[in-house]
């Protein structure tokens, strides 16, 4: 009988606790509906005889007491002489009993701050390296976190930006690329000339940045992400750069090297071809880009515009610009907007340095130039679909993918290397018969600024891609 009574009061204790906590809900959200400028949480009024939250009554069940606060934030008239014992807040009830006030507004704060941002759910912060996403846990650093994640995360994309964004990179890759063959039809021959030198070392800068700003370091990234582990061999990232500038070496040796054996068939072959201003029976400056072209006789393996070398100028930025594309379609949302604004202009000035190469080549626009040009400013968008395919799949800290971006970037690095200090650099200012080697002050002025000013504004970019 004894038993039987308990259980019954316990029962009743159950009943009216769970009908004062629904009683004091509906308070709660009649205030809110009628108040809505009250932003402050609602503090919770534990009285003293009640257990705390987290500690269960003998029938197991959990009390807590909680009232809606004034508009201003202030707890209701009828609990006074508020009083602190250390870190707590003591105040008097209706009743005469002394309540605890559990302020809970530092937590709401905290929770509506975690939820606007997806990079910071689950105590897991994410970020992204050269549009790779990278996790580590909440509150550590990456140097001191022993929980990183290499696992795909689930986010939501959203696919209409990335779909219309593809064709606003794909035009202004486009107008990079072919606004130096338009420039080159100037009328204005000294003008024309000016213009050509300011777009050629421009593009000679940015070339360089992108090689070591942005490639060489986007590549040590990769490999030394802790997702790929310890590598056995720590040069790793510079011995594929320096693979790429021998493999840029090579191809231009033996390319040069059959060419001059072609030439030696016939003299009139060798005239026309191994000119450099000279080839397809063109006179020997046809365009202002064409002026800073230049010639060491019959025999010209080191002319800096002849088409071996564009072509390998074009296949280090390609393989560069298809890992754009795909890293930046598989980015966040949250980091998409400012890489995507990054990247627009990282393909104008690319487009520039090679449109500035290609404008050069003493050949018709169409259709060698103009393909070239083409491949350029589709590469890119390509990359893009590319990763809207493989959009919820790609897990950029896979081991091997992280293995594979990391070689081609540190190969397309070290091609740009060779064609941007070799080809473009060197040939344009220090080789016999280079454009700058004996120009006049202005000239060499404004290529020195313009060289600077890509240089710079490529490597500005490299803080955020």
């Amino acid at each position: 009988m004894v038993n039987v009574s308990l259980f019954i009061v316990a029962c009743i204790g159950a009943v009216q606790a769970q009908t004062l906590a629904d009683h004091t809900r509906d308070n709660a959200k009649q205030v809110l509906t009628h108040m809505p400028t009250a932003t402050q949480a609602l503090p919770r009024l534990l009285p003293l005889g009640l257990p705390a939250p987290g500690q269960p009554l003998l029938d197991g069940h959990e009390v807590s007491v909680s009232l809606a606060s004034t508009p201003t934030g202030e707890l209701p008239a009828q609990y006074t002489g508020c009083h602190s014992h250390g870190d707590d807040k003591y105040c008097i009830g209706p009743d005469g009993e002394e309540v605890q006030i559990i302020d809970d507004e530092g937590t709401s704060e905290e929770s509506a701050s975690s939820d606007e941002s997806n990079d910071h759910s689950d105590g897991v912060h994410c970020h992204f390296h050269a549009g790779v996403e990278h996790c580590v846990g909440g509150g550590e650093s990456e140097s001191e976190s022993s929980s990183k994640s290499c696992t795909t995360r689930d986010r939501e994309y959203d696919l209409p930006l990335r779909i219309g964004t593809l064709f606003v990179v794909l035009v202004t890759s486009a107008i990079g690329v072919f606004a130096p063959m338009l420039l080159a039809k100037l009328p204005l021959k000294r003008f024309g000339i000016l213009v050509s030198i300011v777009i050629k070392q421009f593009g000679t800068g940015v070339i360089m940045s992108t090689a070591f700003v942005h490639l060489t370091t986007h590549a040590n990234l990769m490999f030394t992400n802790d997702c790929v582990g310890e590598l056995e061999y720590e040069a790793t990232t510079t011995a594929i750069i320096m693979a790429g500038i021998f493999l840029s070496f090579l191809v231009e040796y033996v390319g040069h090297r059959i060419v001059v054996s072609h030439n030696t068939k016939s003299s009139a072959d060798v005239q026309s071809e191994s000119h450099c201003g000279g080839r397809d029976g063109q006179p020997e400056i046809t365009t202002v880009f064409a002026h800073l072209g230049h010639s060491h006789g019959t025999h010209d393996p080191t002319c800096p515009d002849n088409k071996f070398s564009v072509l390998v100028m074009e296949a280090g930025v390609l393989f560069h610009s298809v890992i754009i594309g795909v890293t930046l379609v598989v980015a966040g949302d949250s980091f998409y907007r400012t890489l995507l604004v990054v990247i627009v202009f990282h393909q104008f000035f690319e487009g520039l340095a090679l449109g500035a190469r290609i404008a050069a080549l003493p050949t018709k626009i169409f259709p060698s130039k103009t393909l070239m040009a083409a491949s350029f400013a589709l590469i890119t968008p390509v990359g893009m679909a590319i990763g809207m395919g493989v959009l919820h799949s790609f897990n950029g800290n896979d081991r091997d993918t992280l293995i594979a971006l990391g070689t081609l970037d540190a190969l397309s690095a070290g091609i740009l290397v060779w064609v941007g200090v070799v080809d473009m650099w060197a040939r344009d200012w220090v080789i016999e018969g280079g454009g700058l080697v004996d120009a006049g002050p202005s000239d060499v002025a404004a290529g020195g600024l313009s060289l600077i000013a890509g240089m710079v504004l490529m490597g500005l970019l490299g803080k955020w891609a």
